[in-house]
């Protein structure tokens, strides 16, 4: 008897029947296996995993962030996505900034945060647990502390200028006064105290109570935007998925304002190659894969955002079948970036038409009563760097995903929503989910999902081999940064077609940190796997 080739692959995969977790953090990956051992089901262990996330992986996401989640409730046969991504301040006008930083760090940088109000609202549909069986775990990580990873010290370290900006962020990261080291306990308790009260009062505590009444005061008394009516206005949507057809399976995503059009696309333009014959990482196949991911970015700048985007169109046969025809085999098309610019130079991909610096985290989990959750969620460039007194939130700087360009589709502008990087993922088989995955990486979510999406469908990997495999990016013009594991000769080849190649670690962050959980069509019995360019693991039973 012979078996599919199942990839190379370091570490082995998780393997599981009654329940699976794969996250960012191994302590939130135990919480979320916890609760599911305690009587929840996936979508109780989620928001279990969501918060302890932003108390381990610190400065990625969390209380003062936003997030989408794709969800498969098997009881109610619901396959849906929940958007709590929060809205830019009534005070965002262009005018009130000075610059693209500002955008980026400091008060004037925040959305109003998505994460409580999305969380309650997933336990309040799907879950079976109260608010206290979900959130212990995250108060007892913050109350007794857990040791700092090497990761997280590294990452909390590179952003010390931003965070010594203020006291409260200063001793909420750096207690001691020194940088956080390896090994050390760090405790929160104001971060404690904050869900404690949410576990009581739920979210209204912290959009219209207490809660609210520190972040606005805190950053109205240091110029910032946020105001109580921001907080009371907040809310969070539930909304159909964006899929495709894509050889025998389906695959979804968030609908925009989520970026997820973009790796859909990617996926349909692959779906017009034999990836398989061309050899996985090949000349061919990273050269195909790379030019129609060039396609795809220029198509979500132009379209993603536009009221009555025909994406319909953008996903079918017929629109990236023409697409297709635009790449050559043998030489290379230039990018113009991954945001929108008021001027496009000559040369560079341009969308068709249709007719009609990254703090982000993503996890799964299943369940075996055969419910799923795929999400994502972000702080965005390590939050603002804004810690609010006596709460130890973090505050988010998504305003930064806006542009100041007065004609981008994306401009910012008061009580908008911004486009999202994040865009959790779901693969569906013969009318079943079959793997859920996802990756943080900012704009790079979009160009790297594919890849181990396709690694999964095309090359039958396993789980865990999809997310370890080596990655690329197109970056602009030329530049492509590539994994150092991919062989030099093949390099060489893509230097050849005229590729300007920038070789990097054999195993890079700047590539996501991907998390994955597949579901076995025959069995039922789940396979997790996590990403070691991270603290990725993947935890079952």
């Amino acid at each position: 008897m012979t078996f599919p080739y199942q990839g190379v692959q370091y570490r082995p995969s998780v393997t599981g029947r009654q329940g699976m977790v794969s996250s960012a953090h191994p302590l939130a990956s135990v919480a979320g296996l916890r609760t599911l051992m305690e009587g929840g089901n996936a979508i109780d262990a989620a928001v279990t995993v969501a918060s302890c996330l932003g108390a381990t992986e610190m400065g990625l996401s969390g209380i003062g962030g936003v997030g989408w989640m794709q969800i498969y409730h098997a009881k109610t046969k619901t396959h849906t996505c929940l958007d709590y991504q929060g809205w830019s301040p009534y005070a965002a006008e262009r005018s009130v900034f000075a610059g693209p930083d500002q955008m980026m760090r400091g008060v004037k940088s925040h959305m109003v945060p998505g994460s409580p109000a999305g969380w309650c609202a997933a336990l309040e549909r799907f879950g079976t647990m109260d608010r206290a069986s979900v959130f212990k775990h995250v108060i007892d990580i913050c109350e007794n502390g857990h040791p700092v990873t090497v990761h997280a010290a590294n990452i909390v370290n590179m952003y010390e200028s931003w965070l010594r900006e203020y006291p409260s962020s200063e001793a909420f990261f750096f207690p001691d006064g020194h940088l956080m080291r390896p090994g050390q306990l760090h405790k929160q308790p104001d971060l404690a105290r904050t869900f404690r009260a949410l576990v009581e009062e739920g979210p209204d505590v912290y959009y219209k109570g207490e809660i609210a009444d520190k972040i606005v005061n805190f950053c109205q008394a240091n110029g910032g935007l946020l105001t109580k009516k921001d907080f009371a206005d907040l809310t969070v949507e539930w909304v159909d998925p964006m899929g495709i057809n894509y050889r025998d399976y389906a695959v979804y995503g968030p609908p925009p304002p989520s970026s997820a059009v973009q790796w859909l696309q990617t996926l349909k333009l692959l779906e017009g190659f034999d990836l398989a014959a061309m050899g996985h990482n090949s000349v061919d196949h990273l050269h195909t894969l790379i030019e129609l991911e060039k396609l795809a970015t220029a198509d979500r700048i132009h379209y993603n955002v536009r009221p009555d985007a025909p994406f319909e169109r953008l996903l079918s046969d017929e629109y990236c079948g023409a697409r297709r025809q635009l790449i050559s085999p043998d030489k290379v098309a230039r990018n113009g970036g991954m945001r929108y610019a008021r001027t496009m130079d000559v040369g560079n991909v341009k969308p068709g038409d249709p007719g009609v610096r990254e703090s982000t985290t993503h996890f799964n989990v299943v369940d075996a009563e055969g419910n799923a959750v795929s999400c994502t969620q972000s702080l965005g460039a390590f939050g603002s760097g804004v810690v609010v007194p006596d709460t130890g939130i973090l505050l988010n700087d998504f305003l930064y995903w806006f542009d100041l360009d007065a004609d981008s589709p994306n401009v910012v502008a008061p009580h908008k929503k911004v486009e999202m990087c994040l865009s959790p993922g779901m693969i569906w088989k013969n009318g079943k989910v079959f793997a859920c995955m996802g990756t943080p990486g900012s704009h790079g979510i979009m160009e790297t999902t594919p890849q181990f999406m396709s690694n999964l469908m095309d090359f039958e990997m396993s789980i865990q081999a999809a997310i370890e495999a080596p990655r690329v990016r197109p970056l602009e013009g030329n530049r492509v940064i590539a994994e150092g594991r991919i062989s030099s000769d093949v390099l060489a080849g893509m230097t050849a077609r005229g590729h300007l190649v920038d070789r990097q670690p054999d195993f890079s962050m700047t590539f996501g940190g991907a998390q994955g959980i597949m579901i076995d069509p025959d069995s039922g019995t789940f396979s997790g796997g996590a990403d070691p360019r991270r603290d990725g693991y993947a935890v079952g039973w």
